[in-house]
């Protein structure tokens, strides 16, 4: 019997529980009642709980019964701060929505350690289950990673992956070596000058216009530091200046959210930022702050990790079922925080329902967005092949 096999009588049961948690998504790091579906399911499976002390994670650890190295599986629990628009019988009422699929994500990991606990007499090593809150922000894994997540079984873990769901053709991984998501990071620009009568300008130091100038150039300075080939993208979502219409205000602000694909452009361009604003503010005559903060890091896959992974689905599910991307998504992720840690490699399952036209299909994070759960078998088999299939190489 494989574990696709076992995972057929499992189907049910990760059914329910995915529609149970898609119910009543719960956001951040604060998810006391997502925590215990996950406790009450994994109930009876003979492994080490350990429940987050700063978040309400689920670090469950499974012994294998002959020695091995340790692996690591991941799954996210939070929702997303979005009224749902599906009309399934299941949809959320309480305004917030599993909008990106993490319901999927944990019952999956539930049923990854229902069928390697089945097998623990055979198992070779150890297995940690990742359940972690707060990937949509404020980030739940670094948390965890403080608390110990690495040295829970008394070593690190030689490996670690884990598989989120997307729209597209049901049933189809993506994957890609090296880069696989872009790093998060968040940008203020603030330009101080000094106030004054909205009609005499002249006698104010005014930061407006450095502002307008610096939002400009921003872009104009990104194709020329940076190349195309590794390259960053900056969204100015936020503007604020003055309240009153005849007031040049002391200050002037600008918020922006900047996507990077390398460690080294995440090093480089807030100091490419820096030397750009500084430059605009001396020629206004005013003075400018930027306040850089990192989110989440580039998203890396292991090479090795990777061609594994690609290999284990590939004899799972067929060579039309396993896909090699071309290009990383520019959307971020913070198992990244795990990657950098140990390698290992993150998927991606397409899931869309058969009667939805995947050219039209909603996309992750909208209210409309629909994953189809009768892919949970599959996904809970993958998992539990990638963690067994590398402790028996290890």
């Amino acid at each position: 019997m494989t574990f696709l096999d076992d995972a057929t009588s499992l189907q049910p049961e990760l059914v329910a529980l995915r529609r149970t948690l898609h119910s009543n998504p719960e956001l951040g790091n604060d998810l006391p009642w997502t925590q215990q579906q996950v406790l009450d399911a994994l109930a009876g499976c003979d492994l080490e709980i350990t429940k987050g002390e700063s978040v309400t994670s689920v670090v469950a650890v499974l012994r294998g019964a002959k020695p091995g190295p340790t692996v690591l599986l991941r799954g996210d629990m939070d929702g997303l701060p979005v009224v749902e628009k599906t009309g399934l019988e299941y949809a959320s009422s309480n305004g917030n929505m599993h909008a990106c699929g993490h319901d999927l994500h944990t019952a999956g990991l539930v049923g990854a350690a229902k069928l390697l606990s089945a097998r623990r007499e055979d198992l070779a090593g150890n297995v940690i289950f990742m359940f972690q809150p707060g990937e949509e922000g404020p980030g739940g894994a670094a948390p965890m990673l403080e608390e110990g997540l690495l040295e829970v079984t008394g070593e690190k873990p030689v490996a670690a992956y884990g598989i989120h769901v997307s729209p597209g053709e049901q049933g189809v991984f993506n994957y890609r070596p090296g880069t696989a998501m872009a790093g998060a990071n968040y940008m203020n620009v603030t330009f101080h000058g000094k106030g004054g009568h909205g009609s005499q300008p002249h006698t104010a130091k005014d930061p407006v216009p450095a502002l307008l100038e610096f939002g400009t150039a921003l872009q104009v300075m990104i194709t020329r530091r940076f190349s195309v080939f590794d390259p960053v993208v900056a969204s100015i979502t936020q503007l604020s200046a003055g309240q009153a219409m005849n007031v040049i205000p002391d200050s002037a602000q600008l918020g922006a959210s900047v996507r990077t694909l390398s460690r080294e452009n995440t090093e480089l361009f807030p100091v490419a930022v820096r030397e750009l604003a500084d430059g605009i503010a001396a020629a206004h005559g005013v003075r400018a702050e930027v306040d850089w903060n990192i989110l989440y890091p580039v998203t890396v896959n292991d090479d090795a990790e990777a061609a594994f992974t690609a290999e284990t689905l590939t004899r799972m599910f067929g060579e039309d079922h396993v896909v090699e991307v071309e290009n990383p998504l520019m959307g971020s992720e913070d198992f990244s925080f795990v990657l950098q840690e140990v390698p290992g490699c993150y998927v991606f399952l397409q899931c869309s329902p058969p009667d939805v036209d995947l050219a039209t299909a909603d996309w992750n994070h909208s209210p409309g967005v629909l994953f189809d759960d009768a892919v949970l078998g599959a996904q809970a088999a993958a998992l539990a092949e990638l963690a067994w299939e590398r402790l028996a190489r290890a």
